[in-house]
């Protein structure tokens, strides 16, 4: 199998930055003009899956796992215990649980860090800090610009190393880049637990359920993260360094080296979607799982602009009799999104691909599982940015006992889902169909 590789043209930032936001705002055809007057475009990565195919069914999650390490490079490690979070509040049980059992070092990555005062996580870090604990922060420039910076000057003082990913102002540390983020959310620690997936730190996850609210910052917010204990944290460590040497960051200890001892039966692979390193392995990956899955293939994302790679997989897959679903939101951050990924119901539709829109929360979910036995949890959605712009991160699991709850994850969502039904969706009025043609102008960026 060959796959080619590119590094996706730099953009000028403003362009790419202004485009997006006041496209949204104001309409795709305004902010596709600030694109070309400002902008360039992206690369798009092409993996060649022609010559896979289904596996037996004896040997199927070693196939899977093998041509995952040969297309995303990633290597599987045994012997890990894996714990599916649903949503924010026990995935910030989990952290919490994780961080007050810190012996050496504590390294969290967040979009946003901005955390609500019902979790007290600064007083969390700050207290570990004083018992001697090392604690790095990452957090991206962009995602948590609304944070109040006195919650970072707290962290400082009290001796965490805190990093500021690519600062949206001129910087002597890195270039300026201002549509390069870090999606990534992450926490390490003492290089033995690992929780990582869609959650950031955030106060939205703390709205309880409304079936009267259409307001997205008050809905309820529906997030998966996995909680990962095992051999598998030492490379969750490695990319963690690799980020913050990435960014020139002040020189910290390396961190402490991982347990040898088994906690589970999981293998597991941190795959790095960064696609200033080469390519976006998560993509590949997933591209990879998609074109040998023998009989489901289910999804579940918080954004759906898929790339036209993707959507050939998606309808291949269905066309050779593979159950292939998405849930995909019906509220969101950005309506633009939401129409620019309707844009694609039809053809997927007509290939025999199920849609479902969640109803009464937010969905922000970044999770696939493909026959039963190949499950990830992370941070890339299915959509041009996750895949040509931000850094990302997912855990790729291959355990049938995951795999098992993840489904059920999967089926409660469709339960609380719409159907798209394709003859209705036909029959759609014109005007949603220019709003789904304007959103798709500035797809990329979205």
């Amino acid at each position: 199998m060959t796959v080619r590789d590119h590094r996706p043209e730099r953009r000028w930032a403003y362009g790419a930055r202004y485009g997006a936001r006041y496209g949204a705002r104001y309409g795709a055809l305004y902010g596709a003009l600030l694109v070309a007057l400002a902008g360039g475009c992206a690369t798009l990565p092409h993996v060649d899956t022609s010559g896979l195919a289904a596996a037996d069914p004896a040997g199927e999650a070693q196939a899977l796992r093998r041509e995952g390490e040969r297309v995303a490079g990633e290597h599987f490690y045994a012997g890990n215990s894996v714990r599916l979070l649903a949503n924010g509040e026990p995935t910030y049980a989990a952290m919490t649980e994780a961080i007050l059992s810190a012996h050496h070092r504590i390294d969290i990555e967040s979009y946003e860090f901005d955390p609500d005062p019902k979790w007290r996580l600064i007083d969390l870090l700050v207290r570990k800090r004083r018992e001697g604990v090392v604690v790095n922060v990452v957090y991206d420039a962009w995602g948590s610009q609304d944070a109040p910076s006195a919650l970072f000057e707290r962290l400082r003082a009290a001796g965490a190393n805190v990093l500021e990913y690519n600062p949206l102002r001129p910087s002597a540390r890195v270039a300026l880049d201002l549509n390069r983020r870090d999606h990534r959310k992450l926490l390490v620690v003492d290089g033995r637990v690992v929780i990582t997936g869609g959650v950031n730190i955030s106060p939205v996850y703390f709205n309880r359920p409304n079936p009267a609210q259409t307001d997205p910052d008050r809905m309820a917010w529906r997030d998966t993260d996995v909680r990962i204990e095992g051999p598998v944290a030492a490379r969750f460590e490695e990319l963690f360094m690799q980020e913050w040497q990435g960014q020139n960051g002040p020189p910290i200890p390396p961190p402490p080296p991982t347990p040898g001892a088994l906690y589970g039966n999981a293998m597991v692979a941190a795959v790095d979607g960064a696609p200033v390193r080469d390519h976006p392995q998560i993509y590949e990956a997933l591209l990879v799982a998609i074109a040998m899955a023998r009989h489901s293939v289910h999804l579940t994302t918080g954004f759906f602009v898929p790339t036209p790679q993707l959507v050939h997989a998606l309808e291949r897959a269905a066309r050779r009799g593979v159950d292939v679903a998405v849930v995909v939101p019906a509220h969101s951050t950005s309506s633009f999104a939401i129409e620019a990924g309707r844009a694609y119901y039809e053809d997927l539709m007509d290939a025999g691909v199920r849609i479902y829109e969640r109803q009464g929360a937010v969905l922000h979910a970044k999770t696939a599982v493909i026959d039963g036995l190949w499950s990830t949890v992370g941070s890339s959605n299915l959509d041009w940015r996750s895949v040509v712009f931000n850094n990302e991160l997912s855990a790729i699991i291959l355990d049938p006992g995951f795999a098992q709850r993840l489904e059920a994850m999967f089926v409660y969502d469709v339960a609380h889902s719409a159907r798209v039904d394709p003859a209705a969706w036909a029959r759609r009025p014109l005007y949603e169909k220019l709003q789904e043609w304007q959103a798709r102008a500035v797809e990329v960026l979205l």
